[in-house]
């Protein structure tokens, strides 16, 4: 990958919508060989899609938490287990499991305080071999990648 191709891949994480005209242009190539050096990317896997950013609140998520989950036992059916059943819930947007401790970070988007209340303690709070669930909110974003 050289210069130009993380030029062009700079541009699409910026605006995903631009034409190849336009993204040619910035980039300092005629239309043909950016779209051919477009696919290429597409081909190779690095770039993996093109996403809509959404407003969270407009879709009743804009209550963000980040939850440390410890599980009581290691064990591979419960951590399978507890893995499982997180990937089915609509609230948890990330889930990361984790060297050392906590053993998972989520990341759960919800209407508000009181429906991640209810998620904590009928949902994360619900599944077979979670011990701790640990919660912090965010005051402020000072730098994030678009979703």
């Amino acid at each position: 990958m050289d210069r130009t191709d993380r030029a062009i891949i700079d541009e699409l994480r910026r605006d995903g919508r631009l034409t190849n005209v336009e993204l040619a242009q910035r980039v300092g190539l005629t239309a043909a060989p950016c779209l051919r050096r477009v696919r290429q990317l597409e081909e190779d896997g690095v770039i993996v899609g093109y996403h809509a950013r959404v407003d969270p609140a407009a879709l009743d998520r804009g209550f963000e938490v980040l939850v440390n989950v410890d599980l009581a036992t290691k064990d591979r059916d419960v951590v399978l287990g507890f893995e499982e059943h997180v990937a089915t819930l609509d609230e948890v947007v990330e889930c990361r499991r984790m060297f050392g401790l906590p053993d998972y970070f989520l990341r759960v988007a919800l209407p508000d305080l009181a429906a991640y209340e209810a998620f904590a303690t009928d949902g994360l709070g619900a599944i077979p071999g979670v011990a701790q669930i640990d919660s912090r909110l965010t005051m402020k974003v000072i730098k994030a990648e678009p979703a």
